[in-house]
């Protein structure tokens, strides 16, 4: 384990940042002890906050292998990026990034400006990091509409 100390100002809260098998943690000092923060789990907290706004129908995993990486996902562990968020993590700071599918008719600033603020504040007060960024990424619609014809309609074949 390697592990820096990156916050040379004393506070009540230490950060340090140490990398173990190359999975970034978050490390908060105080006088009782020191709690690690996962990078991945930072990147779940923002995930499951983007899922709480009203409008978001789904993230969408980053890369061009998308419907592979969420197949993959389900069946057995999954890099956060397949999620759909991806983040950085520092010693007092955090920034997100997510690609999402709104519902067609939502006002698309709006539930970003919800995102954005939800993320904020579930990360600051689940782990004490401040969110310097959430920047969102919509990449398709979603129609209630065809998906109910589509469930709908009678196979070809029988």
């Amino acid at each position: 384990m390697v592990s820096t100390n990156v916050n040379k100002n004393e506070t009540k809260k230490d950060a340090l940042i140490q990398v173990q098998d190359d999975v970034r943690t978050t490390v908060l000092q105080s006088d009782l002890g020191k709690t690690h923060i996962s990078q991945d789990v930072v990147a779940k907290i923002a995930g499951l906050a983007v899922r709480e706004i009203e409008g978001v129908h789904a993230l969408v995993p980053f890369g061009a292998g998308q419907r592979l990486s969420s197949l993959a996902r389900s069946i057995g562990g999954s890099d956060m990026k397949d999620l759909g968020v991806a983040v950085e993590v520092g010693e007092i700071e955090a920034a997100v990034d997510c690609r999402i599918v709104t519902e067609y008719g939502v006002s698309i600033p709006r539930v970003a400006a919800a995102i954005q603020a939800n993320v904020g504040e579930r990360i600051r007060e689940m782990t004490g990091l401040k969110v310097k960024e959430v920047n969102i990424e919509v990449v398709d619609l979603y129609f209630e509409e065809e998906q109910t014809r589509a469930a709908d309609a009678s196979p070809r074949v029988k």
